[in-house]
């Protein structure tokens, strides 16, 4: 017989690593990486593989390893780098679909990624899927407003949303993600309007969009999808940091700008979507860099 899950057990724990990579350190461009473990420890610098870069995204596929791609080197690029499940990353593998920066992407349909909007000298709003083996589809035809330093995170086990950036103007508008990779058209924004912000997910199956553009306040998402109204901040008012999952149920904000200084401080989410107050940083301080889960 096959075992009877109560309808009120708790939702699937997601990845137990993390890891933070790429960016800007105010005078070059970053491709060192930072692991974060299961207990939300933050490791020392990687030394760089990959072409050192500047507001790439990234997202987990396959269940247990992650991608990181895009961004700008000097130049708008889709190059991707491969994370292995014991977060080893690969060299370059030659991109797919319009180089960009400043874009988002999230995981979907338990094992595969979206990459989605971003800025390539306008802002653009196509997506290119992640299968689960991490090949990156060419361009899906943007659905919703075009836009950049926007965030995105999974929620609900199996689905995905990109929320706020900015038009030009800021906004807090969110596109929801299918268990099959498809985009929502707008729905209207809650919370403070803002860029440069970061996202992840949270208690295994609901989401936290977090920080911008001077901002600490955080906006819980439901595992339906629901974005929750501000709330109060906690720790450093920055823009540009990234965030991920770790410990299967639990999230980090790292690194980012603070309008004065790079910084590589930390702020720990709970399983309850809790924001702890400033970690020590640890690497090299930089903003416009990723992060995602692993293992």
């Amino acid at each position: 017989m096959f075992p009877i899950v109560p309808a009120n057990s708790a939702a699937e724990s997601g990845n137990q690593e993390g890891i933070f990579g790429f960016g800007h350190d105010g005078s070059n461009y970053a491709g060192m990486t930072n692991l974060v473990s299961d207990a939300g420890v933050v490791a020392s610098d990687v030394a760089a593989v990959g072409t050192a870069r500047s507001g790439p995204a990234a997202c987990e596929y396959g269940g247990d390893k992650g991608i990181f791609g895009y961004g700008h080197g000097g130049s708008f690029t889709a190059v991707t780098n491969l994370v292995s499940n014991v977060g080893v990353v690969s060299s370059d593998v030659a991109g797919v679909g319009t180089g960009r920066r400043y874009l988002a992407a999230c995981g979907y349909g338990e094992d595969k990624g979206i990459f989605g909007f971003g800025n390539d000298t306008y802002y653009v709003g196509m997506t290119n899927l992640v299968s689960n083996a991490g090949v990156v589809a060419t361009d899906v035809a943007g659905v919703g407003t075009s836009r950049a330093y926007l965030a995105a995170c999974e929620y609900g086990s199996d689905k995905g949303i990109f929320g706020y950036g900015t038009t030009g103007s800021n906004t807090a508008v969110t596109n929801l993600v299918s268990n099959v990779g498809v985009v929502s058209s707008d729905v209207a924004g809650v919370g403070t309007a803002r860029n440069s912000l970061a996202a992840c997910s949270y208690g295994g199956d609901k989401g936290i969009f977090g920080f911008g553009n001077g901002e600490s306040m955080t906006n819980l998402v439901s595992n339906v999808g629901v974005v929750a109204t501000d709330t109060a901040g906690v720790g450093t008012a920055r823009g540009r940091p990234a965030a991920c999952e770790y410990g299967g149920d639990k999230g980090i904000f790292g690194y980012g700008h603070d309008g004065s200084n790079y910084l590589a401080v930390t702020n720990l989410i709970s399983n309850t979507g809790v924001c702890g107050s400033d970690v020590t940083g640890v690497g090299t301080v930089r903003n416009n860099l990723a992060a995602c889960s692993f293992n």
